[in-house]
């Protein structure tokens, strides 16, 4: 991945951050109930899978590209979330159980990302194998 690339989307994840940081005030979220917690995260896991998807999709090194679709996802959110939750508000690292609905998503990229660019690259490979075997049965029998 070029620079660019890494600090384009260094820049989506950030505004990101921010977008969810200002829909979570006043507490960040610990206003809302366990279960609208609940119902919140599995909301937003199928619209960032397939933001994923859509990326790894369009990437010639598919693995690669779900790692650090993964890192990404993961290391700066975590970052800022530490800086606000663990610094600012003075929790520490005992943020990420009184906040697990963040944590969960400093795990949830590091299985989906990788697993869909396995997926994807398999499906690439069963495609080009197929391709051949027609080649090859098409040159046996003109």
């Amino acid at each position: 991945m070029t620079l660019r690339k890494h600090l384009r989307l260094l820049v989506i994840v950030t505004t990101a951050w921010l977008l969810f940081f200002v829909a979570g005030l006043p507490d960040y979220y610990q206003q809302y109930s366990t279960r609208a917690m609940i119902v919140f995260d599995i909301v937003v896991l199928p619209p960032l899978w397939y933001i994923g998807y859509r990326s790894i999709r369009k990437s010639r090194n598919r693995i690669a590209n779900s790692l650090w679709l993964s890192f990404y996802f993961v290391v700066p959110l975590f970052f800022y979330d530490y800086v606000y939750c663990g610094v600012y508000l003075g929790h520490g690292l005992a943020f990420l159980w009184g906040y697990w609905y963040l944590t969960i998503y400093y795990i949830i990229p590091w299985l989906i990302y990788p697993l869909t660019g396995w997926w994807l690259d398999h499906k690439r490979q069963q495609a080009a194998a197929h391709v051949r075997h027609q080649e090859f049965r098409n040159a046996r029998h003109p």
